[in-house]
């Protein structure tokens, strides 16, 4: 007979059908009179209901039904007289497929996070991690369904390059050689030469160039793949592989690219919503009772849109009236955290967009803001600013803190070459960049998203370790 999934099962009202199941026990309760055997094959949350006649069921059978096995059924679906499910299946006929021991990992109720860390390829099988996976899916569903709507190319950048593109060096290196024989030159450099691409290569920490190299050409488009960046961070909001969706888009300017950003992050969200709905009333019940609340608030207003210096001058104002920050939060500061959602949480209370960042913590590639004849600049909608600013957006959530980094591109030049010697980079690497400026550049934006940001967003999870099947982090390279 062909297997009909749980999913399907649940929906089906043609009462009386002889169907098929396959899955895996979550409970497995007996009596003497019945016994009740709740399934799931992680096509959805929701568990049907085997009802099974002990009295027509060899005993040592009925004992290898425990949770975690994986049995077949066979029998006819009927409606169910129990609240809250609309149908069961009165078994006929059962057999196990695979045994589960009482040392089954995922037997013990209220594990915490963290325990279930350590047997992440068991987590899986619970359906908290089955709905935070399922959602995963529909949001990368959401993310290609999206740009494909609206024009946009899917761009594939390598995965291995010998460029840095955020210049901080924190890249985990490729290659060939015997780690215990590396020949040196004169100045006790390694030499690359007999590696297998010749040079000093890396795994990539974004596609951002690569993908202004696409925009260049096609217009519009967007990369969606892993990322690596070998930085020391055991937080909750980091991990050293990771996802990234990366748009650029020719011809646009600083207000289009906030619109671009808004959209595109109500869309994914709006897209749980409608395709999510049993797993999200799930999370909500078990992991955030504001999830759904908080989800639906991201579509009904408009994102705010803050100038940097806007955004210091309410935090020292909070700092005034009593409020406490951990870390310094003056004219210049890289903004932490903590700072982030004080705006989205607390000021505000919506999502925040802010530009215009100083120059000293920004990437070279920002095209940077008109500069006053005091040495600051004017940035967005007119903002002025104590020092040279550039065009970055960046989007800030609640209980995320930045969800988006974006920014326009400069496209001179001329004044990329400035930017460039005045923070002396060796461009070696970066020759093909460099090109695109010199023959029929373009004004062209673009961000990247870290996809299991918006998954810790959508799902209400608190750990980033807790959104991706497997995470990579400090001293963990399990499974």
């Amino acid at each position: 007979m062909k297997r009909t999934k749980v999913i399907d099962a649940l929906q089906c009202t043609d009462y009386g059908k002889e169907i098929c199941l396959k899955g895996w026990v979550r409970t497995h309760r007996s009596s003497k009179a019945v016994d009740f055997i709740a399934l799931n094959d992680g096509s959805t949350i929701k568990n049907v209901q085997v009802v099974a006649d002990p009295a027509k069921f060899d005993v040592e059978l009925m004992k290898q039904i425990t949770t975690g096995a994986c049995i077949a059924v066979e029998g006819v679906l009927v409606e169910s007289p129990a609240a809250g499910q609309p149908s069961e299946v009165q078994a006929v006929k059962m057999e196990v497929l695979g045994l589960c021991g009482a040392d089954y990992p995922m037997q013990k109720k209220g594990q915490s996070f963290e325990a279930m860390r350590k047997n992440a390829h068991m987590r899986l099988r619970t359906n908290t991690f089955g709905a935070v996976m399922r959602i995963r899916h529909n949001m990368a569903m959401a993310i290609h369904t999206y740009f494909h709507e609206h024009g946009f190319f899917y761009f594939h950048t390598p995965l291995i390059t010998a460029s840095d593109c955020e210049g901080a060096g924190n890249m985990f290196q490729v290659t060939t050689k015997n780690l215990y024989d590396l020949r040196k030159d004169d100045q006790g450099k390694i030499i690359y030469d007999d590696d297998f691409f010749g040079e000093q290569t890396s795994l990539t920490v974004s596609g951002q160039l690569e993908g202004e190299l696409g925009a260049t050409a096609l217009g519009a488009i967007y990369t969606f793949g892993p990322t690596f960046r070998a930085e020391n961070s055991n937080t909750p909001r980091h991990l050293a592989e990771f996802w990234m969706v990366e748009p650029e888009v020719a011809f646009i300017d600083q207000e289009e690219l906030m619109d671009l950003e808004e959209d595109f992050i109500k869309y994914c969200v709006r897209w749980a919503l409608d395709n999510c709905k049993d797993d999200l009333e799930f999370l909500n019940k078990m992991i955030d009772k504001t999830l759904i609340a908080r989800l639906e608030g991201v579509l009904t207003d408009s994102f705010v849109r803050l100038p940097y210096t806007e955004g210091i001058r309410i935090l020292q104002e909070a700092i005034k009236n009593g409020k406490k920050f951990e870390f310094p939060c003056n004219w210049g500061d890289d903004l932490a955290s903590e700072h982030e959602r004080y705006l989205v949480e607390e000021h505000f209370r919506k999502p925040v967009i802010m530009t215009d960042y100083p120059r000293a913590f920004k990437s070279f590639y920002m095209k940077q803001n008109a500069e006053t004849a005091d040495g600051g600049s004017v940035g967005y909608r007119g903002a002025v600013a104590p020092g040279p600013t550039m065009q970055g957006t960046d989007v800030l959530f609640p209980q995320i803190g930045e969800i988006i980094g974006g920014s326009v591109r400069e496209e001179s030049y001329d004044k990329l070459m400035s930017e460039i010697n005045r923070r002396e980079m060796d461009m070696t690497h970066l020759w093909w960049y460099l090109d695109t400026r010199r023959w029929g550049s373009c004004p062209h934006a673009g961000f990247g998203l870290g996809f299991e940001r918006l998954i810790l967003f959508v799902t209400g999870m608190q750990n980033i370790r807790d959104v991706i099947p497997f995470p990579r982090t400090p001293k963990n390279a399990e499974f």
